[in-house]
Parts: structure tokens; sequence; C-alpha cells
């Protein structure tokens, strides 16, 4: 007989003359050597990267997404015997469910939206999972990286609106400058003695010159 110590972290799969026997639990564990094999299962949450892919949007347009896959191991037995490559099978899914989350979404609303490239993303990767013994943790678009040429367009776009912006800033300042201007010229139109009361004004702040014209209609005796 020999012995095992099974980590709490990990599960043993033993199996005695090719035949599953029983899934060893955390602890200390007899088992025949000669007749017997032990498959470990580390049941720690584990996270795989989908590499950037070029996929297409609803309109045609060509974008590049990775995916960030977080899940854990709840049936080592099923994990083990049910597939090949069970976390392949998790990669595949993966893939599938962000070209089809691309593929119903326009390039505009991609650009703008980015979270909701990530919603629904879990349930259509689940679907994907049964019997394999895996659990999703979550499912989150990492990365969404656009075409050299799209990049440029869109920084220029981004450079474009801001410049408007600033413009229409300036003009709305020059418009409410002239609206001041308008307002006193017709202020003093319709009062002339506040011109005579702001010219005392000035004369009265230091340093400052007031030139008077003489009413040309005015004769000395």
């Amino acid at each position: 007989m020999a012995k095992v110590t099974v980590m709490d972290w990990e599960r043993r799969l033993l199996f005695t003359d090719g035949r599953f026997v029983r899934v060893l639990e955390p602890g200390r564990h007899r088992y025949q050597r000669r007749r017997s094999r032990l498959l470990t299962v580390d049941m720690r949450k584990r996270a795989t990267l989908v590499p950037g892919q070029e996929l297409l949007t609803a309109d045609g347009v060509t974008v590049k997404v990775s995916v960030l896959v977080a899940w854990r191991v709840t049936d080592p037995h099923a994990f083990l015997t049910a597939s090949a490559n069970a976390e392949g099978d998790l990669y595949v899914a993966a893939q599938i469910a962000v070209r089809d989350a691309v593929a119903a979404m326009s390039f505009d609303d991609v650009l703008a939206d980015r979270a909701g490239l990530s919603t629904g993303l879990a349930d259509a990767v689940t679907a994907q999972l049964d019997g394999l013994g895996i659990e999703l943790v979550a499912a989150t678009v990492k990365d969404l990286m656009l075409p050299g040429e799209l990049r440029r367009a869109q920084t220029e776009t981004l450079l474009a609106r801001e410049r408007g912006k600033a413009e229409l800033e300036h003009a709305r300042a020059e418009a409410a400058s002239l609206r001041t201007l308008a307002n006193a010229a017709r202020l003093l139109q319709e009062h002339p003695a506040l011109l005579q009361l702001r010219t005392i004004q000035a004369a009265a702040s230091p340093g400052t010159t007031v030139v008077l014209t003489p009413d040309p209609s005015y004769a000395p005796r």
C-alpha cells in the first residue's frame, strides 16, 4: 500500500485497473500503487486569455478583440473524462461567443459601448460548457483594438470635435461682448448725462488723461 497527501486546493482521481474508483478529498489516503493511478486536478480559480482576434462588426468593419475568462473546476471527474481538453473547449467557446457579440453590433455601437460586448458573454460561453465540470466566473472583453487607419480617423475626429468646442466658446464670448457694448451704447444714447458721469469717473483715476473736444456750436462772446 502507498500513501498520498491531497492538498486543500486540489483533488486526486483514483483509477484502479483503468477504472475510476473515487475522488480523493484533501487529507491523507492509502491506495494500491501497482494497480492504481492518481490524476491531479487543481480546483483553484484560473484565468484564460483569448488573444486579440480580428472580427467583423454588423456593418462590416474589422476590429480586434481579446477576452479574459475566469473559471474554476467544480467536478474534477467530468473535467478529466468528459473531454480530451476541457480548457481548450472553454477557449473555443469564448472565441465563438465574442465573435457573435461583435457581429451583432455596429462599429459605432462597439466604440460607444465597449462594456456592451461583455454583456451576455458569460452566458454564451457557459452554454457551451455543459457536462465539462467547469464553472465560469466571468468573461470580459479585455482589449478592443482598431486598425491603424481607423485609429487615425478616430483621433482626427476627436481633435476636430475639441477644436469645434473651443471655437464655439470663443464665438459665444465675442457675442456676449458685443451684446454688452450694444446695451451700453443704447443706454448712453437714452441717457447722455451718463457719459459725462463716466468721464468724470475716468478723470478721477490716477494717471488718466481726458481729452475734451469743444462743441463747435459754442461761440464765445
